[in-house]
């Protein structure tokens, strides 16, 4: 069993996983940490949990988009893009909140 040590924001987190899979978990506490700094100003800063919550659902977004994609033939059909710009505009207004006063 191997161990890897992963940076996500400011906290470190020793993450045990099978022999030869320590460069993938590697790449995927990448994809969390790139993520950490939106969701810590949309949470507030409150705490890791929620902002661990919220690269969650940014995560199972970008899954769910992947998932729902038309094919490549078809284009995006008109239900998909006004997802897709509800969820733009939802997240804009997140980031546009100032974070509260600690």
């Amino acid at each position: 069993m191997a161990e890897v040590m992963l940076t996500i924001g400011d906290r470190r987190h020793n993450v045990a996983c099978r022999d030869g899979e320590e460069a993938q978990l590697r790449r995927l506490g990448e994809m969390l940490d790139q993520r950490w700094a939106m969701a810590n100003r949309a949470s507030g800063g409150l705490n890791a949990e929620r902002t661990m919550l919220l690269i969650a659902l940014m995560l199972a977004d970008n899954l769910d988009q992947a998932e729902n994609r038309p094919s490549v033939d078809g284009g995006p059909s008109p239900a998909f893009l006004n997802r897709l710009a509800d969820r733009l505009e939802a997240l804009a207004e997140t980031l546009e909140k100032p974070a509260p006063s600690a």
